[in-house]
């Protein structure tokens, strides 16, 4: 059963080759498209049952046993946030015909989509950083495929920042992951963990982690590095924004949970002590950027910004508490933003604008997408028993029992900036009078509507079955916190 760690990113990328060959038959494309993720969405479930009843599933490729050869490690982490991918997918694959001109979905969209899914799904499941590295290329550049679709100017502008910071970001990881086969001799995660316990050199091991920690904050868009992120990602279609804001942050910061409760644990007074102050950077900067525009766009965009410091402080605070803090608001953030984004492409496509003082009475002809922007609003804020309540409520419980009290209190007052930002778009916005002239679009707003109820259903049961979900979540925290977990299941010591 071990090549069950592998499906989830051999079948899109299978999909995706079968895509590229008949891009211009639109409704066989679309039709082919939604059944693959279907499938791909069942698949990464059955791996979840069976990871969760007989354990991690490790691949050794080609027979090579590990550390010699490429693994792939499907734990629960890494099996439930591709199924956290999988379930945005499904919603983005049928959302697109929708949001897209014919000439766009032509223009291989199926086929960037499906390799941005199996480079996403490569990282989750990859057990060496080389290979990260290479899914890393692999999800990027299905990015850049994506960011230009349409070839507007404002995104060949946008993406040129993009793929330049992106660009530079891969050099400085193969130069990090130059300098850690220097000095232990491996790329191997699980070998390199092992062997940074007994190599008697702190020093360079911590200069390659906050050099590592640079490649994986830039992906992640954690301050400063987040300035490129904003405008970048709002001016795509609202589903490669959906699918942009809820995947590609997330892999930097899955990434960054992964290094650093694995392999750079040595010396957590410098590198976790530093995560903390960036993530009350990161939280309290991000929410203010989503106070300071009038674009719906730009302030949904913003507010994936303090998302990823409330995970990244999780991460620094290194206890159970914390960890399962980060590991449930990940798995939450991934749903909600791409239902966020989605919402708000189809609000922008019906009003006919994206500026906030244009807009109005949006509720009175749509009900369904106004109710659901305002759930979702009370999911990214916490508000009880979503799940972002759950996720914030772990992370604050962790920095009160270990006495961080100045964090806890940013961590509030930037949920309550969050909240702020996203109410002046249902009060202005989608509240108010009702404008008789305005052209209504019922059978649009439907289409929309199906994508969107399907993300909100899985946002929704994370909350109120937070009591089925988080014993699997405290599960994953506690294998984090202890590196023999992994160590042991790859190198069967």
């Amino acid at each position: 059963m071990s090549n069950l760690a592998v499906l989830p990113v051999v079948i899109p990328f299978l999909a995706g080759i079968l895509a590229t060959f008949f891009h211009k038959r639109i409704t066989i494309v679309r039709v082919f498209s939604q059944i693959a993720t279907i499938i791909s969405l069942g698949v990464s479930l059955w791996i979840t049952y069976y990871v969760s009843q007989y354990g991690t599933v490790v691949l050794e490729m080609g027979a090579w046993q590990a550390p010699y050869g490429i693994v792939f490690v499907a734990d629960m982490l890494a099996i439930s946030l591709v199924v956290a991918i999988n379930v945005v997918a499904t919603a983005c694959v049928f959302y697109a015909p929708v949001s897209l001109t014919e000439e766009k979905e032509r223009f291989f969209f199926y086929t960037f989509y499906f390799l941005l899914l199996t480079g996403v799904a490569g990282a989750f499941l990859t057990g060496d950083l080389f290979n990260l590295f290479v899914f890393f290329e692999v999800l990027l550049i299905a990015s850049y495929g994506l960011i230009v679709l349409g070839n507007e100017r404002v995104q060949l502008r946008e993406s040129l920042k993009y793929v330049l910071l992106n660009l530079f970001s891969s050099m400085l990881f193969v130069t990090a992951i130059a300098f850690i086969y220097s000095v232990v001799g491996t790329v191997n995660m699980a070998q390199i963990a092992e062997r940074v316990q007994v190599v008697e050199q702190h020093g360079i091991l911590t200069t390659i982690a906050v050099l590592l920690f640079f490649v994986f904050a830039t992906k992640a868009a954690i301050f400063p590095l987040y300035y490129w992120l904003p405008k970048s990602y709002a001016v795509p279609n609202p589903v490669v924004s959906a699918l942009f804001g809820a995947l590609l942050t997330k892999v930097g910061i899955y990434s960054i949970l992964r290094a650093f409760t694995l392999i750079f644990v040595h010396d957590p007074e410098i590198t976790h002590q530093l995560f903390l102050w960036l993530a009350a950077l990161t939280m309290l900067l991000g929410a203010i950027g989503a106070l300071s525009t009038h674009n719906v766009k730009l302030i949904v965009t913003y507010n994936i910004i303090p998302a990823v410091g409330f995970m990244l402080l999780g991460i620094g605070l290194l206890s159970e508490t914390g960890v399962a803090g980060s590991v449930y608001y990940l798995i939450h953030d991934i749903i909600i933003k791409a239902a966020l984004f989605l919402i708000i492409g189809a609000i922008v496509a019906l009003m006919g604008t994206s500026n906030l003082k244009q807009m109005g009475g949006f509720i009175h002809h749509y009900p369904f997408l106004g109710w659901s922007f305002f759930i979702a609003t009370l999911v990214l804020a916490g508000i009880p028993p979503f799940s972002g309540f759950i996720g914030k409520l772990l992370l604050i419980q962790g920095g009160v029992e270990q006495g961080e009290f100045a964090l806890v209190i940013i961590a509030l007052f930037s949920s309550l900036l969050i909240l702020l930002s996203l109410m002046r778009i249902f009060i202005r916005g989608i509240w108010g009078e009702k404008d008789e002239e305005m052209a209504v679009n019922k059978p649009l707003a439907r289409k929309f509507a199906t994508p969107v109820a399907f993300l909100l259903i899985f946002s929704i049961l994370l909350g109120i079955g937070a009591e089925w979900f988080y014993p699997h979540v405290e599960l994953i925290a506690n294998e984090l916190l202890d590196p023999n977990v992994y160590i042991n299941s790859i190198l069967k010591e």
